[in-house]
C-alpha cells in the first residue's frame, strides 16, 4: 500500500510548476476543454490516475480535500521495469514448447496472425516490429500474411482501431480482415465436454496459425490470453454459446486464476488444439498497460508461464471497512463491470463507491452473443431496462459514476439509485454530503488492471 502524494511531492514529481493534467480532459478538440489546471491549492490532497485507454493516454489529477486519509492502492508489479524493444526480442527468441518463430514459419504460404480488441488493453504494437521483422527473416512474403481480429462475439473493428492496436503502418504492409461470429465458420470436430467445435474458415485454411493476446485476470476463464484467442476469439456464436451458457453454469471449476482445472478453459484448449495453433505471443502489462513480460510458443505453455507471472504482477491488497472507494476502470473502460468489482467488498455498511469512466469509447456496445441469449423467447431492450430497473445496492449510501463522457445508455446500465457527476467537482459535493468529518478514501488507480492477491490453481 502506498501512500497519496502531498502537493509538493506530487509536483515535484510530475514535474510540473505551476499546472497539472486536469481531470476531465478529453483529446476531442471539439469539446473545446481547457488541457491544464492550476496546481492544487491549500492543504487539497491529490492523485494522479491513468485515463483514456487507446484515446490519448492521459494522466489526470483527483483533488480531495486536505483533512480526509487517502490511500492509494497499488498492484505489486506497478514498479516493474517496461520491456525495451530488444528486451522484447530476447524474450521472444526463446518459446516454450516449439522451434523459434523463424525457423518455423519460413516456406509457409497462408500465415494468419490473430489480435484481440480495444476492449482488452494488450499492447500488441509493441510485438509487432519483432514480428514483422521475424516473418521478413525467413523469407514470408507480406502478401502471404492475413492479420485477423480475435474479438468473439463483440463488434467489428474500425481502422483506426486496427492501427491503435497494432501500429499506424501495420496494415499499410499487411491486409487485415475482421472474424464474423455468425458466418463463414467450420466445424472440425467436438470437445470431450460436448461442445461443437466451429471456427473461422479462414484462420483454419492457413498453413501456419499464430495467436497474440495480453494476460490478465478473468472472473470466468482465469485469465485472459492463451486458447481464448481461439475459443471465443474466432469462434463460431454456437460454439462460444456452449462455452460460455452450458459449460460454465454447470462447472465449480471456473474463477479468476483458475487456469490449469478450470472446466471451461480445458474446453477452450481443446479447441485450440483441434486448430493446431502453430505459435503464440502471450504480454503481461504495467499499469499503464505497457508489456514488462513476454512469453512465445505454444499456446498452452507460453500462457501458463505468462500466467505465473501475471498473477504475482497484478496480484493487489484488499482492504475492508472504508468509508470510500474510488475504482477507476482503465484500462478496461470498455467492460467497466471489473474495476467496480473493487468497490462492494471494501466498503463498510453505509460507505460510497466512486466509478471513474474516463474514457470518450463509453461502454462496451455490442456483444452478440449476450444480445442472442437476452433476445431469445422475444425479449425486448424494454423488458431488459424494466429488469435493471429492479436491481438495488444494498450494503451502501450508493455508487457514483464520474465521467466526462456520460451518456443515457451508460446510465441505464446502472442501478437506478445511481448518481452520474460530468465534472469531478460534483462528486466530491456528493461525497462530503455522504461522509461528515474525515472519511478514509480507498483509491484504485487502475482497477480494470488490478486482481486479487489469490494464488494459481495448479
Amino acid at each position: 500500500m502506498s501512500k497519496v502524494y502531498d502537493r509538493r511531492v506530487f509536483l515535484k514529481l510530475v514535474g510540473a510548476a505551476g499546472w497539472v493534467p486536469l481531470i476531465g480532459t478529453s483529446t476531442l478538440s471539439a469539446l473545446s476543454q481547457p488541457t491544464h489546471a492550476p496546481s492544487a491549492k491549500g492543504n487539497a490532497k491529490s492523485v494522479v490516475i491513468p485515463t483514456h485507454e487507446w484515446c490519448g493516454e492521459l494522466d489526470e489529477r483527483l483533488d480531495f480535500p486536505g483533512d480526509w486519509q487517502i490511500d492509494v492502492i497499488n498492484m505489486k508489479g506497478y514498479k516493474t521495469p517496461v520491456l525495451t524493444p530488444q528486451q522484447i526480442g530476447q524474450q521472444l527468441a526463446h518459446p516454450v514448447g516449439t522451434q523459434p518463430l523463424r525457423e518455423i514459419v519460413a516456406g509457409k504460404k497462408r500465415v494468419v496472425i490473430t489480435f484481440d480488441d480495444l476492449t482488452r488493453p494488450t499492447p500488441t504494437y509493441s510485438v509487432m516490429p519483432w514480428v514483422m521483422a521475424e516473418l521478413k527473416a525467413a523469407g514470408v512474403p507480406d502478401d502471404n500474411v492475413l492479420l485477423l481480429t480475435a474479438y468473439g462475439a463483440h463488434r467489428a473493428m474500425t481502422l483506426p482501431e486496427v492501427q491503435s492496436k497494432l501500429g499506424k503502418d501495420v496494415p499499410t504492409r499487411f491486409v487485415w480482415q475482421n472474424h464474423n461470429v455468425f458466418e463463414n465458420v467450420k466445424e472440425i470436430g467436438t470437445t470431450s465436454f460436448k461442445n461443437r467445435v466451429k471456427l473461422n474458415q479462414t484462420f483454419l485454411a492457413a498453413d501456419f496459425k499464430m495467436c497474440i493476446s495480453g494476460v490478465k485476470g478473468h472472473e470466468e476463464a482465469g485469465l485472459s490470453g492463451g486458447a481464448k484467442a481461439v475459443m471465443p476469439g474466432v469462434a463460431g456464436i454456437d460454439t462460444i454459446e456452449y462455452n460460455h451458457y452450458v459449460i460454465l453454469p454447470k462447472t465449480k471449476t471456473a474463477g479468476t486464476y483458475k487456469v490449469f482445472k478450470n472446466e471451461m478453459r480445458l474446453d477452450m484448449i481443446e479447441a485450440a488444439r483441434m486448430a493446431k495453433v502453430n505459435f503464440s505471443i502471450q504480454v503481461v502489462m504495467n499499469q499503464k498497460h505497457l508489456p514488462v513480460g513476454v512469453f512465445s510458443g505454444d499456446i498452452v505453455g507460453a500462457h501458463q508461464a505468462a500466467a505465473r507471472m501475471a498473477v504475482q504482477n497484478y496480484a493487489t491488497p484488499s482492504v475492508r471497512d472504508v468509508d470510500i472507494v474510488v475504482a477507476n476502470t482503465y484500462p478496461t473502460t470498455a467492460q467497466a463491470f471489473r474495476a467496480r468489482s473493487w468497490i462492494d467488498p471494501a466498503l463498510r455498511e453505509g460507505g460510497t463507491g466512486v466509478l471513474i469512466v474516463q474514457n470518450p469509447m463509453g461502454l462496451e456496445p455490442v456483444h452478440g452473443l449476450n444480445a442472442r441469449v437476452d433476445g431469445r423467447g422475444g425479449t425486448t431492450f424494454f423488458d431488459l431496462e424494466a429488469k435493471q430497473s429492479r436491481l438495488h445496492l444494498p450494503r451502501s449510501k450508493g455508487l457514483i459514476v464520474y465521467s466526462q463522457y456520460l451518456t443515457r445508455n451508460m446510465m441505464l446500465s446502472y442501478p437506478p439509485q445511481t448518481r452520474f457527476a460530468s465534472k469531478w467537482d460534483e462528486v466530491i459535493q456528493m461525497l462530503r454530503a455522504d461522509h461528515k468529518g474525515q472519511p478514509r478514501v480507498v483509491v484504485y488507480p487502475y482497477a480494470g488492471m488490478q486482481e486479487p492477491d489469490i494464488p494459481l490453481d495448479g
